[in-house]
């Protein structure tokens, strides 16, 4: 019986998020191991709880092929200050996730959540000489196995965040609100401003709300 194609689902997990990494992750299956995934409780990584998102990618981590490509903040700013375009940057981490899954085995097709113009992702591709078919899907997570890219993208996310709030001696709350700005503004009193640099993204706004408070006021 021939092998069943098998698909990369990618995703990313962090770009809205003040503190911590972009990360993006890859995920390989084939269309016949959806049933197990979705008892399992694959979907969204978005509407599942911190914890279950980390047991689900365990498990998925353990089983399955998969690619996690990790930006930290410093390679984060290094990388947004040369391309000055955040969809610019997740096309070439996509293109990084997969590229590192169809190195060691063939696939038959990437699928991933559209984040912009289409053709960025199949750019970034086709720097690295990779001809695989790419789709992206509005709400992409509706796919298994970019389901599954979300929940392991979105555990390393929340695992990167927990080793760098007890590294600094500080809870990093996710997200990019008012509490944020708080957070930084205590991570800057501790540790000096330099510190963001190696905690945030700091082309978001809240940089410049934590670095002059005045703004925050106007």
């Amino acid at each position: 019986m021939p092998k069943k194609p098998q698909v990369i689902g990618v995703d990313e997990s962090g770009k809205g998020d003040f503190f911590g990494p972009l990360v993006i992750a890859a995920f390989l299956a084939a269309d016949d191991a959806i049933p197990g995934l979705v008892s399992l409780g694959v979907r969204d990584g978005k509407l599942l709880s911190d914890k279950r998102v980390l047991e689900i990618s365990r498990t998925l981590r353990h089983d399955f092929i998969h690619s996690v490509v990790m930006v930290g903040p410093e390679k984060y700013n290094q990388l947004y200050e040369k391309m000055r375009n955040l969809n610019k940057l997740l096309a070439w981490g996509h293109a990084q996730a997969i590229e590192n899954i169809t190195s060691r085995t063939p696939a038959a097709l990437a699928v991933s959540d559209k984040f912009g113009k289409a053709e960025l992702v199949e750019q970034a591709l086709a720097r690295k000489n990779n001809k695989i078919e790419i789709r992206q899907l509005v709400r992409g997570e509706s796919i298994v196995q970019v389901a599954a890219a979300s929940i392991i993208a979105r555990a390393a996310f929340i695992e990167a965040i927990d080793r760098m709030s007890s590294q600094y001696g500080l809870e990093l709350p996710k997200g990019a609100a008012a509490k944020v700005d708080e957070a930084g503004r205590q991570l800057a009193r501790m540790h000096g401003t330099a510190v963001l640099g190696k905690t945030a993204k700091i082309h978001f706004k809240n940089y410049q709300r934590i670095v002059n408070p005045r703004l925050a006021l106007e």
